[in-house]
């Protein structure tokens, strides 16, 4: 179907229908209040994957100061701008969007919004960007033999693996990796996974292609959002909800635009709270880069005012850096909100003909807002020496993890992966340090060995918190001597 003769079915978007078959209701069960959206959200809370979140990177990896965040209290963060999004969506455009007459839309939107803003990092390896640049870049060196070094190899030759499947491992992605934990790795017992709604798998995707279809140019085909083992039922998912490839849902923009919202605000307020930054040197830059800009302006001049209200207070220096980069916290988010909703309405058409390829705070009002609060991060909080450090810590972690199960994985001595058979003692102990749940997982996939291989090497990677990688690789080191 072309694009101008497509128009999306919010009551397929919306679709809280799963893909493992409805079962008898239990006798000793009372009745289910809930909607299935809401339960997506309630499944995901419950779930390890995201108590894991609470020991993995935001920004600053293995960070001691219990105030600063972690992947955990960001992602309920945008978990809740995005349901409150998905609030005033419903009851303040729900007509001119089309949701009013969508049964149960005024709990299902925001419920969906709500699902995959707490899901949508649960794939990240540990020390976030940098564990996915870690694992990718161990694939690249063993891509070609090195002539002075007798131990390289090819680790895809003679394997039988088709471009896209190698693809999937070459440019390992933490969101595809997050599809496969909630499809795949949680209650293996089934093959379902968390058996999450089919409109909570469709929104979940901010980047609807494989591996080999990546396309920097458009916004959805950025990066990829699916291995090659998932593709049947991201088929399904888009089967019964109306999209296809390509083709994001219409809640996924927000959910994006609500972790753009969170990073480019919130992870400054972690760098002042760590000292990294002063609120002073921020105001002075955001007026430097104001360009005239209204929203920008506003902030700085809010800003300074409220300062001269809290020195009569009489308050430290500490608490008053503290409080004021709360309050220009609580301002920028807020308008920035304010714009992503009113972007959302404006685009409606184009996003409903999926057209749509931007992001939802670019062209927004606060664009010049959200692009001056990233520059000033990344020059200043990023690029931090005590950040690099660190994040080179967990580079070196990952990739020394990597050698060894790759190794324990290799000389498993057997063609399942349930349990090794004749294995020397010390890659006998790394392999049983492999969950048993990816093992499972991999025993059950109809992948090409090779490909079941390296996934059951990455699932155990990606699923590590920070602390974990660190210990366990410490673990290792140890006991090889």
């Amino acid at each position: 179907m072309s694009s101008q003769q497509r128009k999306l079915d919010w009551a397929k978007l919306l679709n809280g229908n799963r893909r493992k078959p409805p079962s008898a209701p239990s006798p000793q069960k009372g009745k289910e209040n809930r909607i299935p959206l809401e339960r997506d959200y309630d499944r995901l809370l419950f779930s390890t994957p995201v108590r894991r979140l609470a020991d993995k990177t935001q920004v600053f990896p293995l960070e001691r100061n219990d105030s600063v965040r972690t992947r955990l209290t960001h992602s309920h963060e945008v978990a809740n701008l995005a349901r409150s999004i998905g609030t005033t969506l419903f009851y303040n455009h729900g007509e001119e969007l089309g949701l009013a007459a969508i049964p149960d839309a005024a709990r299902s939107v925001p419920s969906l919004l709500g699902a995959v803003g707490l899901a949508h990092d649960l794939g990240n390896p540990p020390f976030g960007h940098q564990g996915e640049d870690a694992m990718q870049s161990w694939i690249s060196r063993h891509l070609v033999p090195k002539a002075d070094d007798p131990e390289s190899f090819d680790i895809f030759a003679g394997a039988g693996l088709t471009p896209a499947q190698q693809r999937d491992f070459e440019k390992f992605e933490g969101n595809a990796q997050a599809l496969r934990l909630l499809t795949r790795l949680q209650v293996i017992n089934d093959g379902y996974g968390l058996n999450m709604s089919y409109a909570a798998l469709a929104a979940l995707m901010k980047y609807p292609v494989p591996s080999d279809k990546i396309d920097k140019s458009i916004g959805s085909r950025k990066k990829f959002n699916f291995f090659q083992s998932e593709t049947k039922i991201v088929e399904e998912v888009w089967c019964n909800t109306g999209l296809e490839e390509g083709l994001r849902h219409p809640l996924t923009l927000v959910m994006e635009a609500c972790d753009d919202i969170a990073y480019s605000v919130l992870d400054l307020e972690d760098a002042a709270k760590k000292g990294l930054i002063s609120f002073h040197d921020l105001i002075a830059s955001l007026n430097h880069d104001a360009n005239g800009d209204a929203q920008i302006l506003d902030i700085c001049d809010q800003s300074r005012k409220r300062e001269v209200e809290y020195r009569r207070s009489q308050l430290s220096g500490a608490e008053l850096s503290d409080i004021s980069m709360q309050m220009l916290r609580v301002q920028a988010i807020g308008l920035m909100v304010n714009a992503v909703t009113d972007a959302f309405v404006a685009n409606q058409d184009t996003i409903m003909a999926g057209e749509f390829h931007g992001e939802l705070l670019a062209g927004s009002r606060s664009e010049a807002l959200w692009s001056a609060l990233k520059g000033f991060a990344r020059k200043h909080v990023y690029s931090h020496r005590s950040v690099i450090e660190v994040e080179l810590e967990g580079h070196r972690t990952i990739q020394a993890l990597m050698d060894a199960f790759w190794q324990a994985i290799r000389n498993r001595g057997s063609e399942t992966f349930t349990a090794t058979r004749g294995a020397a003692p010390y890659d006998a102990y790394v392999y049983s340090r492999i969950s048993e749940n990816y093992r499972r997982a991999a025993e059950m996939s109809k992948m090409p060995m090779r490909y079941r291989e390296l996934q059951l090497m990455t699932d155990m990677i990606s699923g590590m918190t920070d602390s974990f990688a660190v210990e366990l690789c410490r673990n290792l080191v140890s006991l090889r001597g």
